[in-house]
């Protein structure tokens, strides 16, 4: 995109302790809870408050965090379920934080906005932006036009941390659209404009970013914003080109508005300009926007290997950037869908080896495997080296639910799912997208392609995939996938009998 971009940051668990400890800690310098409730508590229920703390003390912030989350619910004291959170906050716990800090807000008096705060904070970060959007509107409509401008920044950044840059953005755009009147902060209004886009409510974007040029002329990056919104859609042509040049004098240094000269140049039909505008925003600032419009001039110029090259340099600096894939299913629909059936099931073996390093012996194991994808739903079974099931993991696009020995375990991500039940590292949550030989969405990641335009390597979520696709029939035959973590490498390696579509 030529806008002023969102940044991205996979920190989550030290973002929830600045941004949440941060808050809570503007309540209280000291923790005042134990006394307070103590007041009002049982003998017994005093012994438990303070032999969490001793529990804290020594190390086990589980059994602290339990036990106060356990008194809570039965004395209805929101102060102990802040303590609970807290503890969890302290222990990189986030879903267990979040557990606390519902229970705090609903305990809580309705006059109290903190608790209401921390937990869409807590929703956020932990990625669950749609069901941070009730909640924040709740927050925000009890609050006057000045305090909610301030709570709205505090989201902001927040917004950087998203893992799904577009439902952070419709999570954003519902809160604000709810508010009467609007924010007429120009830093809210641009990013809800850029929100706006996000949905696909260009009329509400061009009203945002115009109101905001008619307080500031000269802002630079709304400038940008407006004139590339209007270039990209084939609107307005002239106005376009006007705001965008007005913007280049501005601010001649920025690689992401000489990206929009050059896009507007291109629909205006100047090929020959748009290819060296662009060319020289890509060597300011590499990015997968800018080489995909380059790709795209070229591919206008009748240059179809300068336009495959430059895509190729796009899909390894971001695969998974928006112009990018929607530009390449344009032209180029192989290259994103090489396997269009909506149905597929590969069959195959695996082998895992953990290297534990010098203190810890290598682990591993070894088994085969069924995987079945019917739309959006996957469906993973393993099984032993003899054939025996081991487990069944079910994964839709809101939930992961493993089944083994009878018994079904439900989580949010499968990853982790099959980590904590199985102790194997196997990547479930993006399989089915990576042995298509596609990058899973919704993560940033980085490909290549071999010269006849298979993909050859993926990266993402931390894992390294190296492809090797028979030359007969073009399926996949083994597939490569490595990890360095704190207790050492990960190897993991999957041998195909049969692919079914």
């Amino acid at each position: 995109m030529s806008y002023l971009l969102i940044s991205h940051s996979s920190a989550v668990h030290t973002a929830i302790r600045n941004t949440i400890l941060g808050i809570v800690f503007g309540i209280c310098s000291t923790w005042p809870a134990i006394g307070q409730s103590a007041k009002g508590a049982t003998g017994e229920q005093v012994f438990e408050i303070l032999a969490s703390e001793i529990a804290l003390q020594r190390g086990e912030p589980g059994l602290a965090y339990q036990t106060y989350l356990s008194l809570a619910r039965q004395t209805l004291d929101p102060q102990l379920a802040q303590r609970a959170m807290e503890i969890a906050i302290a222990a990189n716990a986030p879903d267990l934080a979040l557990d606390a800090a519902s229970t705090w807000d609903s305990l809580a008096p309705a006059s109290d906005d903190k608790p209401k705060e921390v937990l869409v904070t807590l929703l956020m970060l932990n990625q669950r932006w749609s069901d941070s959007v009730g909640p924040a509107i709740t927050l925000l409509q009890k609050q006057n036009p000045s305090a909610q401008e301030r709570t709205l920044k505090q989201f902001q950044p927040l917004l950087g941390r998203a893992i799904d840059e577009t439902a952070a953005m419709r999570a954003y755009f519902d809160v604000v659209s709810a508010l009467k009147p609007a924010p007429t902060d120009p830093g809210i209004l641009y990013t809800y404009a850029m929100s706006a886009e996000k949905v696909g409510r260009f009329d509400v974007m061009e009203l945002t970013l115009r109101r905001i040029l008619k307080k500031t002329p000269n802002d630079a990056n709304t400038l940008n914003a407006l004139g590339y919104s209007l270039a990209d859609r084939k609107q307005q042509l002239p106005e376009a080109f006007e705001l965008i040049t007005k913007a280049h004098k501005l601010a001649p240094q920025d690689a992401f508005i000489l990206d929009s000269l050059g896009w507007v140049n291109f629909r205006l039909g100047n090929l020959a300009l748009a290819r060296d505008q662009l060319n020289k925003a890509a060597k300011m600032k590499p990015e997968a926007d800018i080489v995909a419009h380059l790709g795209e001039v070229y591919w206008a110029m009748g240059k179809p290997t300068e336009a495959e090259s430059a895509w190729r340099q796009a899909e390894a600096l971001d695969a998974n950037n928006a112009t990018l894939r929607e530009t390449l299913k344009r032209i180029k629909p192989n290259w994103i869908s090489p396997n269009q059936s909506t149905k597929i099931q590969w069959d195959g073996r695996f082998a895992i080896k953990m290297n534990g390093g010098a203190d810890r012996p290598a682990e591993g194991g070894t088994g085969g495997f069924t995987l079945s994808q019917d739309a959006l739903n996957d469906t993973l079974e393993i099984r032993s080296p003899m054939g025996g099931s081991i487990a069944k993991i079910t994964i839709t696009p809101g939930e992961a639910v493993l089944e083994r020995d009878g018994k079904l375990t439900k989580a949010i991500d499968a990853d982790t799912l099959v980590q904590t039940a199985l102790g194997l590292p196997l990547p479930a949550r993006g399989l089915s997208d990576w042995l298509r030989g596609q990058v899973r969405p919704g993560s940033p990641a980085s490909l290549e392609r071999s010269p006849n335009g298979q993909v050859s390597k993926i990266r993402q979520d931390g894992w390294d995939l190296s492809y090797v696709w028979s030359d007969s029939s073009n399926k996949l035959e083994k597939l490569n996938m490595t990890r360095n973590t704190k207790t050492g490498p990960i190897d993991i390696r999957l041998v195909f009998d049969q692919i079914d579509d």
